[in-house]
């Protein structure tokens, strides 16, 4: 049989059950003894398991099976969960998504997991299940083997893995690592040595621990443990050159030397106590459906009531850029439909009219259909998001929770596409500059645990998404302090801004308070990135700040990209489109209701003072001046709380509208962000209201 066939079902199936396994078992961490999370977390890893053998991928089935050995022990109640169980089910969580991607991107999913799969060999062990509640107490160090210093304090668990490691062959190194005395940026160099030994294999202990070495809370050397498949000559070189490491000396362990530091008794035996694979057949693909695996999974024990049998799926996958050609089909279809109105109203034979009206039922119903199939939960992107935060509350040494409400909630799968990456950059802000330490937030009063709030919500034509946190909240001396250091604004203009153009500062290129750069922050790469995209996806982003409170962000989206009402408005012989989320009214504008305030054109708007924008100025239109007239009508428009008033010379009437790419060679124009076909045929230039509100 050909596999390939079934290629891109194993990928998305595979997807699927990841996702599951991330969120069961970050469930699973704060409800350690619930066993039905257990029961849904080993279904989840079976079920990819056996798809994985069926396909061929023997590495990913492999290390699939040796989670599913730990999580038997679990759910049979003879392992209990503890830091070092998740850590390590968590790692191999990460390999299995690499091992995937790897196959969407034609590999073919290899990967060198043995330190992964030694640590969960060590923890089926019935030395480790014996003292899993109470993990033993760390050794103390032994004088070390010559031409090793530095000697740290492994626990039992880790020198076990250590051991096992070396059994099987593998490299176990030593490796003290020492900075040059005037190195001014200490942590950055063993950051860069971290880093570099991470890709080079897996790091089992370092002393001091990653944390303090973060916070420079080290002198000028530092040890690690490492498991690795490379030379130790070439693991020393590459350390060596890494700027301003005065040395690099990486020893190779066996377990007479491991034991010896570690004052060890001799190597445990390396004999496997795996637990027997259940006899099988040819392995088959174990997840045609989910209804499938929820029945197997609740087949009720003897006397048990029998449960009902679980609705089937109808659903089905469609292949995304079917998707697409339905929309630019459907497209066409609205253009030509606009076309055959006008030229009913201009006939104006009835037995037309009525035809044309019931054909534009019809399509507005088949319009709203293609525009739900295109629609997504952004679920699909929220549900990544608390590993990360774990992870890196993890690494930040906080206590965070993650509070999601409104994942239901859908967007055009354009935005989803483009939306990830902001929303990344606004949660690691928040983790990193927002949240306090555990010090200083019972210091201020606070509880130890800080929340993040994640939340999406309809507006209207629009989506909203929050994140709030409850943390310190933007310095706002600190922001000014560093804008003007940086040239963003000059200490003039610094003393005129408003607490809410001081918080939008933090969104400038190149922008950061962050006083020492990690793998975090401090690179000045973020909230501008997170701006530019939104802003070019049609939406826009405000924050709202209290000191000592918490900051929130906030995003506004179009629901979808496509197909938007406009209001048609002419300017000389030209049309425009202008879209009518951004619109907020529409008026006229006599000449003697315009102010003049530092040279720049005004009006008053509901008890405020707005800009006029002359859109055929901004446009250079040929054969239009409004200057010429006694009154002209405006369209008010927004951006976030920025108002303008734009003059048009006249309204054509609202309409739905097909947006088209201007191509790449008619990029960056100013104020137009692309184009539709009107009825008429004629194309119509759509203008980006963004641009038109500094």
């Amino acid at each position: 049989m050909d596999m390939n066939a079934y290629l891109s079902m194993f990928i998305d199936e595979s997807n699927d059950h990841l996702q599951a396994l991330n969120e069961n078992l970050l469930k699973l961490e704060s409800e350690p003894g619930e066993l039905s999370i257990v029961q849904d977390i080993f279904r989840s890893a079976h079920t990819l398991k056996g798809m994985s053998a069926t396909m061929g991928f023997e590495d990913l089935a492999a290390l699939t099976h040796e989670m599913e050995n730990v999580l038997d022990l679990v759910r049979n109640s003879k392992l209990k969960m503890d830091s070092f169980i998740f850590d390590t089910l968590f790692k191999g969580l990460d390999a299995l998504e690499a091992m995937v991607q790897d196959i969407v991107g034609g590999g073919t999913g290899k990967a060198d997991v043995s330190a992964i799969v030694a640590s969960l060999q060590i923890i089926t062990k019935s030395d480790y299940k014996s003292g899993a509640a109470a993990p033993a107490q760390p050794a103390e160090a032994a004088k070390p083997e010559a031409g090793v210093t530095g000697a740290m304090l492994l626990d039992e668990f880790q020198s076990s893995v250590l051991l096992q490691s070396i059994g099987s062959g593998q490299n176990v190194y030593h490796i003290q690592v020492a900075v040059r005395d005037n190195c001014v940026l200490k942590a950055v160099r063993a950051y860069m040595v971290f880093d570099l030994l991470e890709r080079s294999g897996e790091i089992v202990k370092s002393d001091p621990s990653v944390q303090d070495i973060e916070q420079e809370k080290f002198d000028n050397s530092f040890s690690v443990f490492m498991i690795s498949p490379i030379e130790g000559a070439d693991l020393q070189k590459q350390i060596s050159d890494i700027s301003e490491i005065e040395s690099a000396v990486v020893t190779l362990l066996d377990q007479e030397s491991l034991a010896m530091l570690m004052q060890a008794p001799a190597a445990p035996s390396m004999d496997s106590v795996n637990q027997a694979e259940e006899s099988s057949a040819a392995p088959v693909i174990e997840a045609q459906s989910q209804a499938a695996a929820t029945s197997a999974a609740s087949t009720p024990q003897a006397g048990a009531a029998t449960a009902p049998a679980p609705a089937v799926s109808r659903t089905i996958r469609v292949d995304i850029e079917r998707l697409d050609t339905l929309m630019n089909l459907f497209s066409e279809l609205l253009i030509d439909r606009v076309r055959l109105e006008q030229l009913s109203s201009e006939i104006k034979r009835n037995d037309l009219t009525e035809t044309v009206e019931h054909m534009a039922r019809v399509s507005s119903d088949l319009q709203n259909i293609v525009l739900k199939l295109r629609m997504v939960p952004v679920d699909s992107v929220f549900n990544r998001f608390p590993r990360m935060i774990r992870d890196l509350a993890k690494s930040l040494d906080k206590k965070i929770d993650l509070v999601i409400t409104g994942a239901e909630t859908e967007l055009d799968r354009t935005v989803i596409d483009e939306i990830g990456d902001p929303l990344v950059h606004l949660l690691r802000n928040s983790v990193d500059h927002g949240i306090e330490t555990v010090e200083e937030r019972i210091a201020a009063g606070k509880s130890e645990t800080g929340t993040i709030h994640l939340r999406a919500y309809h507006s209207g034509n629009h989506v909203f998404i929050e994140v709030e946190e409850d943390g310190r909240g933007i310095h706002k001396e600190k922001v000014l302090k560093t804008a003007v250091k940086n040239g963003v604004v000059t200490e003039e203009e610094a003393k005129k801004l408003t607490n809410d153009e001081i918080n939008m500062l933090i969104f400038a290129a190149g922008f950061s308070t962050a006083d020492k750069i990690s793998d975090i922050s401090g690179r000045g790469v973020g909230l501008d990135v997170v701006r530019s995209k939104i802003t070019s996806l049609g939406g826009n982003v405000t924050v709202d700040s209290a000191p000592g409170r918490g900051t929130k962000f906030s995003v506004q989206l179009p629901l979808t990209l496509s197909i938007i009402s406009a209001m048609l408005v002419k300017l000389g012989s030209e049309k425009y489109a202008i879209p009518l989320s951004s619109i907020v009214e529409t008026g006229i504008l006599r000449k003697d209701q315009v102010l003049h305030v530092h040279g720049n054109r005004m009006i008053e708007f509901r008890n405020t003072i707005i800009p006029v924008v002359s859109l055929s100025k901004v446009l250079d239109s040929p054969d239009y001046n409004e200057d010429t007239e006694d009154e002209t009508e405006i369209v008010v428009v927004r951006k976030g709380e920025k108002w303008a008033a734009v003059m048009v010379d006249e309204f054509i009437g609202q309409s739905e509208i097909v947006l088209k790419t201007l191509g790449k060679y008619l990029t960056n124009i100013e104020a137009i962000s692309g184009a539709t076909i009107l009825g008429d045929g004629y194309v119509a230039l759509i203008i980006d209201p963004n641009a038109l509100i500094k």
